[in-house]
């Protein structure tokens, strides 16, 4: 899938192959990501920039915004996209907001390796 333009997110554009939405962290990666909820289904809807050249990956699910259910879900849907466990991922900061950093908790150089090629193969 093509990274896309993001009309919700000011200025963005196609995303710069070599911009990588995550960063190392000492305890394993942070990984930025933007969250639809209330979608027609479960997706990965691709990479974008935002208007501070932040690469995001756009990510939609069908919960609804309410006690911490489209958090949730993400969780759940990333854990089982990434064959992890759920205890590996934790919401680091945008708990309340649709763009999110994610903490990916193991070894760094392993995950990051994975990482990149799964938002290559986007």
């Amino acid at each position: 899938m093509a990274p896309q333009k993001d009309p919700h997110i000011e200025d963005s554009h196609i995303a710069d192959p070599m911009g990588l939405p995550f960063e190392p962290h000492p305890e394993g990666i942070r990984f930025h990501l933007r969250l639809t909820p209330k979608a027609a289904q479960n997706r990965i809807q691709g990479v974008v920039q935002d208007h501070h050249g932040q690469s995001l990956v756009k990510i939609a699910v069908t919960a609804v915004p309410e006690n911490g259910k489209a958090n949730t879900a993400l969780l759940k849907f990333l854990a089982k996209e990434w064959k992890i466990p759920k205890t590996m991922l934790s919401i680091e900061s945008g708990a309340t907001d649709r763009r999110k950093t994610l903490l990916i908790r193991g070894a760094q150089k392993a995950l990051a390796q994975f990482l990149s090629e799964w938002v290559k193969a986007l």
